[in-house]
């Protein structure tokens, strides 16, 4: 999206919501990927920052995010992401989830807003939509999230990909998956885009969206 998925600027200067840098400790490091978790004292549940550096540059990152049907493949537990508006730099975005069991599944619209550097990066605010779509029966509509994606030139072809996250997933959601997902998201998401960016080469995807 000129402006995606959006996914995200997922929210930055890079605190999520009101985190400042201290309050953010290394879960994990994986295969170069870097883990952080916040606790945040109006939550139950942690917000995550997955960071990674990636041998492609921004136009080929942004492209993966904004073509929505490669982007649900690379995207943790996405089921479907289908483009609703764009308006102006912003850009709206229904999203499914498909979390594994017991988890019931999770529907939510994203409003996506870009910005763009003069340093050549890229940032996308990320936020939940409530109102612009009709329940769905059987799908638990996520009302609350704030995130950023962030994505910095290291190099001609190199990227500094940030992915932060927080969230009120709604309705009850295990402990244990709770604690899985903030690792498992941003991991597999990260590791996930890494693949697909580098075996690109450079060639930027289709874009879905205008």
């Amino acid at each position: 999206m000129n402006t995606l998925p959006g996914l995200c600027a997922l929210l930055l200067t890079l605190g999520c919501a009101s985190a400042t840098a201290e309050d953010w400790k290394l879960a994990k490091v994986e295969d170069g990927i870097k883990v952080y978790l916040n606790r945040s004292p109006t939550s139950q549940y942690q917000s995550f920052r997955g960071v990674a550096l990636i041998k492609a540059d921004v136009a080929t990152l942004s492209h993966l995010q904004e073509n929505l049907t490669i982007a649900c493949k690379w995207l943790y537990a996405c089921d479907d992401m289908r483009l609703l508006k764009v308006d102006g730099d912003s850009t709206f975005v229904y999203l499914t989830t498909a979390l594994p069991w017991p988890a019931n599944t999770r529907d939510m619209v994203l409003k996506v807003q870009t910005e763009q550097a003069g340093d050549g990066s890229v940032i996308r605010h990320l936020s939940a939509v409530n109102g612009m779509e009709p329940i769905v029966p059987g799908m638990i509509r996520v009302e609350q999230l704030q995130g950023v994606w962030q994505m910095v030139p290291k190099g001609e072809r190199e990227t500094e990909v940030t992915y932060q996250l927080q969230a009120e997933p709604a309705g009850d959601i295990p402990s244990w998956l709770a604690n899985r997902f903030v690792i498992d998201a941003p991991m597999v998401t990260l590791k996930t885009l890494r693949a697909v960016a580098e075996r690109q080469g450079g060639h930027a995807a289709d874009s879905d969206l205008p």
